[in-house]
């Protein structure tokens, strides 16, 4: 049994290293098929971008100089031509059968190959060093090109600048169209560029301030290599996790092609297909675990393709006890989402409760995003949660008027759910300690009403203002109070506006055990222009409570202890009652 590649993501040391390989060759005989000059594959973390592009370096480049720190071992002087260096990596893969067209291919372009994937610095300074860096070291790959005749004087003296960390702002700003050029002119073959996740430091500039200076910077880098270089580029691949507006970094580039995780193409070939875990499942002898991994870690949907997420399923089979678990840990900076999030009132809490519940919601979804709209278009947290993999659509539809489309959104599966915690807990952290929530629900499921009431009390005091209750004040503390509970379903389940009995109550709480205790809860504003009393309001929960038998489905589900609930408000006054008190 091979050994799985966890966190490494260099084709080279993947296939040489004797791990396992989920072949993904014939993404280089679709990226050569399309008639894209240049494109941009947005797709979430740790999804095997930076692997695929890897590949794409190994299968087209024909300098002999390797990438890294190795670039000093090369058996064959610097600049030979390396057409059939790694042609033995592809010898048992899907590509060296697609026919001869491809593998004709194979060695005979020189490749710009620069990951921006760890520049997420706090200020530009820091941000603009390391950019420089990154190009110090791809111009260094390429030392042999000073001792050539191609270069002209002027252009040795502005390669040993590039080199030396000499060179100004605009010298680093064209260096990858220069070095594109020197490429193309050397081998007399067109040249391939190769950038990995593009928008890192793009997220970075947003999250801290230095928005402007990173998009002109990677404006004038980009369309420096990419812009009307039709003669000297033979292809340009950028991977990220957002699809950054034309209009922000990508202007005047007619050729580019963009195919967000919402089109059918390239759908196959980041994550793993059905087929594709089925065979690692076989291989690693956990078949009869299909069920269960497919609830945990597959449902993101590619185009019309059902994709699992990669870096899990390694994970999972990599762990002997094959136990599983939120492998898709969130080590990249969500500090948009969290923006966009702070901003949302109570809707916005009431959706996330009903995506947790496993319902779907329909949002206008816009795949470009204009990073300086963030901050005043509430609408984008729900493109950046899909185009993130913490959504995924399931069905598409067009408002002929607006011209907007609109995407049925759902949790993908177990773990992205495990992770919507993480969302509120960073949500009401920032307002609410953790240890009063906590005390909170004990303090419910314990039957202690009186503790419960008072720090509910203490939490909408802390979360709301009088405006949030000025239209349908009960929806509002409906769905405010559904949202606190989420943190005890694993534990219970957590019911909203269900039909049982003869109506449909405000909430229901199923405990798993079926020994602990169970609730029925219903919600009644004070209507202070009826001259209504909390007694009133009080009564008339509870009445409905009786009439509408609300506990009938506590009862079928073999709940041997219910408790009724009214919780009362008035303004920003909360009151919860049992029947034994008011009735």
């Amino acid at each position: 049994m091979k050994k799985l590649p966890v966190g490494i993501s260099d084709f080279k040391d993947v296939i040489t290293g004797g791990y396992y390989y989920v072949d993904k060759t014939l993404f280089i005989k679709e990226i050569i098929d399309s008639g894209d000059k240049i494109l941009l594959l947005p797709r979430p973390r740790r999804f095997g971008k930076t692997l695929n592009l890897s590949m794409l370096a190994y299968f087209y480049d024909c300098c002999t100089v390797p990438w890294g720190p190795d670039s000093s071992s090369s058996s064959k002087p610097a600049g030979t031509r390396n057409s059939d260096s790694y042609k033995p990596l592809f010898d048992s893969l899907a590509i060296k059968n697609a026919g001869s067209e491809y593998i004709d291919k194979m060695g005979k372009h020189p490749v710009i190959f620069l990951s921006f994937r760890v520049i997420k610095d706090t200020d530009w300074d820091s941000c603009k060093l390391k950019l420089k860096n990154l190009i110090q070291d791809e111009y260094a790959r390429h030392y042999y090109l000073l001792d050539s005749q191609v270069l002209l004087p002027h252009e040795r003296e502005y390669f040993k600048k590039i080199i030396n960390l000499e060179g100004d702002d605009v010298s680093y700003e064209n260096s990858l169209g220069k070095l594109l050029f020197f490429l193309s002119r050397f081998y007399n073959k067109r040249a391939v560029i190769l950038i990995d996740e593009y928008d890192t430091p793009i997220h970075a500039g947003f999250n801290n301030n230095y928005i402007d200076e990173v998009l002109n910077f990677m404006r004038n880098f980009l369309g420096g290599g990419l812009k009307d270089t039709d003669k000297y580029l033979e292809k340009g691949v950028l991977t990220g996790i957002m699809r950054v507006a034309k209009e922000s970094i990508f202007s005047g580039l007619n050729n580019l092609g963009i195919y967000t995780l919402l089109s059918k193409k390239f759908n196959e070939h980041f994550g793993f297909t059905e087929e594709e875990v089925k065979v690692m499942l076989r291989d690693f002898h956990a078949v009869e675990m299909l069920g269960a991994v497919q609830s945990w870690y597959n449902g993101y949907v590619f185009g019309d393709k059902v994709i699992y997420n990669p870096w899990s399923i390694i994970n999972y089979l990599n762990n002997e006890e094959k136990q599983f678990a939120p492998y898709w840990i969130n080590t990249s900076d969500n500090k948009i989402v969290d923006l966009l999030l702070s901003k949302g009132g109570i809707e916005l809490k009431k959706e996330l409760e009903q995506l947790i519940r496993g319902e779907s919601i329909e949002k206008a979804i816009d795949e470009n995003i204009i990073l300086k709209e963030v901050p005043i278009r509430e609408d984008l947290l729900w493109s950046f949660l899909l185009m993130g993999g913490y959504l995924k659509q399931t069905s598409r539809r067009l408002d002929d008027l607006s011209g907007k489309v609109y995407y049925s959104l759902s949790i993908p599966n177990k773990e992205v759910r495990a992770s919507y915690a993480g969302i509120i807990d960073r949500y009401f952290s920032t307002k609410i300690e953790n240890e009063k929530l906590e005390i909170m629900l004990k303090a419910l499921i314990d039957g202690d009403i009186m503790l419960f009431e008072q720090l509910l009390q203490d939490v909408v005091t802390a979360v709301f203002s009088f405006h949030d209750f000025s239209n349908e004040p009960e929806k509002v503390y409906h769905a405010f109070v559904a949202g606190l509970l989420i943190w005890i379903s694993n534990t219970h389940e957590i019911k909203s506006n269900r039909e049982s009995g003869y109506g449909r109550y405000d909430i229901s709480i199923i405990p798993k055990d079926l020994d602990s205790p169970g609730y029925v809860i219903e919600f009644k504003s004070v209507n202070k222009r009826r001259n209504e009393t909390v007694d009133i309001a009080t009564r008339d929960a509870f009445k409905q409570i009786e009439e509408k038998k609300y506990e009938t489905e506590l009862v079928q589900r073999g709940v041997k202890h219910i408790k009724k609930l009214a919780i009362v408000f008035s303004g920003k006054e909360v009151f919860v009652f049992q029947p034994s008190q008011k009735n």
